[in-house]
C-alpha cells in the first residue's frame, strides 16, 4: 500500500441477491485521479435503486467483486492533480451522476469525479446533506422541469412516505401546488399532513379517483406522480385532469395494473415514464436543478427527513428495512 493510498471500511458484494449478501470488507482506496477528489464520508443515503442494483435488477448489472451507492457526504481529504474549483478540508455532498461500475458510496473513504461533488449550504447536517439528491433532483424533474407545475394546481405523490414522496410534497409546496399524499397505511395519515401534504388519501380505505375528484371539485389532479403502478393504477389514472400529466418512476408493486381506456380517451393526459437521468444526464438543466434545490434548502423550505440512521456495520439491516417499507423519510448508513 503507498503512503498515498487509504484502507477504507467498505460495503461489498461478491453476488446478487438478498441484502445478506452485502460485506464489510477493507478495500484500498487509491490516491485520487487528476479529475478527482477523495472523501472522509460522514454520512451515506440510502436507496431503492441501491437495492435493485444489489439484486441485479437495475439499468446496469454489477460486475464482482461490486461496490454500491450514489449519495454521501463528508470533508474531502485529498484532491486531483487537474482540481482547483475544490479543496482539503471543504464539507460536501455527492451529486448522483456517475456509473457504478466506476465510482460508490458505500464507504469511510471514496474517490468521486469532482464534477459531482458539491459544497452544500451549510444549515444542513451531514445525515440531510446525504438525503438531498436522488429524491428532490427526481422530483424536480417530474413537478418543476417536466410537469411545468403551476400555482394552484393539484398533485397526486403515491407512496408518499418515502423520501421520493416526502421531497415531492415539499417541492409541490415551494412551487405552489396543492400536495395530495397517498398513502397504504392509516398511521402515516398525521405525519404525512405534518410534513405539508395539504391532503391524505389512505388508499387501503378510500377510492382514489372520487377522492380526488372530491378534493379538487371534480378537476382531478394536473400531475400524478406513481412509483407503484400495480392493481390501482387504474383507478389512479382515473383522477388525472383534463391534458393532465402522469409520471411512472417505479414499479414497487408486483401485481399486473389494468389501464381506464375511457378515461383515457376522455382526458387526454399524458402518461409517461420518467427516470432521473433526464435531470442528472443533462448538464444545463442538472445545473438549474442544483441552483434551485440548494435555494430551497438554505431558505428551509426544502428539507430532507430522515427516518432511522445505521452502522456501516448494520448495513444488512439497513437494506431489509429499506425494503420492509416501513419507513417514513430517508434511510442513512453513518460511518
Amino acid at each position: 500500500m503507498s503512503d498515498l493510498s487509504k484502507m477504507s471500511k467498505t460495503v461489498v458484494f461478491h453476488e446478487a441477491g438478498t441484502a445478506e449478501v452485502l460485506k464489510v470488507e477493507q478495500v484500498e482506496v487509491a490516491f485520487p485521479a487528476a479529475q478527482e477528489v477523495r472523501i472522509q464520508v460522514k454520512s451515506i443515503g440510502i436507496n431503492r435503486a441501491d437495492a435493485m442494483y444489489r439484486q441485479g435488477m437495475y439499468i446496469e448489472n454489477p460486475i464482482f467483486p461490486a461496490q454500491l451507492g450514489y449519495e454521501a457526504a463528508g470533508i474531502i481529504e485529498a484532491v486531483g492533480a487537474e482540481v482547483s474549483h475544490l479543496a482539503v478540508g471543504d464539507v460536501v455532498n455527492v451529486v448522483p451522476g456517475f456509473s457504478l461500475h466506476n465510482y460508490a458510496s458505500y464507504g469511510e473513504y471514496i474517490n468521486m469525479p469532482a464534477y459531482a461533488i458539491h459544497k452544500y449550504p451549510s444549515n444542513l447536517s451531514f445525515d440531510e446533506a446525504a438525503s438531498v439528491w436522488t429524491s428532490y433532483l427526481t422530483m424536480y424533474g417530474m413537478v418543476v422541469h417536466s410537469g411545468q407545475l403551476k400555482a394552484g394546481q393539484f398533485v397526486v405523490i403515491n407512496a408518499a412516505s418515502s423520501s421520493a414522496g416526502l421531497a415531492a410534497i415539499q417541492m409541490t409546496n415551494y412551487v405552489g401546488g396543492i400536495a395530495i399524499a397517498l398513502t397504504t397505511s392509516s398511521k402515516k395519515k398525521e405525519a404525512l399532513l405534518k410534513a405539508g401534504a395539504a391532503h391524505v388519501i389512505v388508499t387501503s380505505e378510500e377510492d382514489i379517483a372520487a377522492s380526488v375528484l372530491k378534493i379538487t371539485n371534480n378537476v382531478g389532479a394536473h400531475i400524478i406522480l406513481d412509483p407503484v403502478v400495480g392493481a390501482k393504477f387504474s383507478n389512479l389514472l382515473s383522477s388525472v385532469a383534463e391534458n393532465g400529466k402522469v409520471f411512472v418512476y417505479g414499479a414497487l408493486s408486483h401485481e399486473p395494473a389494468s389501464f381506464p381506456a375511457f378515461d383515457v380517451l376522455m382526458k387526454t393526459p399524458t402518461i409517461r415514464g420518467y427516470s432521473a437521468i433526464e435531470v442528472m444526464g443533462n448538464m444545463e438543466v442538472l445545473i438549474q436543478a442544483v441552483t434551485f434545490i440548494d435555494k430551497g434548502l438554505a431558505e428551509e423550505k426544502l428539507k430532507p427527513v430522515i427516518d432511522k440512521v445505521f452502522s456501516i456495520d448494520d448495513i444488512v439491516a439497513s437494506h431489509n428495512y429499506l425494503e420492509s417499507n416501513q419507513q417514513f423519510g430517508k434511510i442513512v448508513v453513518n460511518i
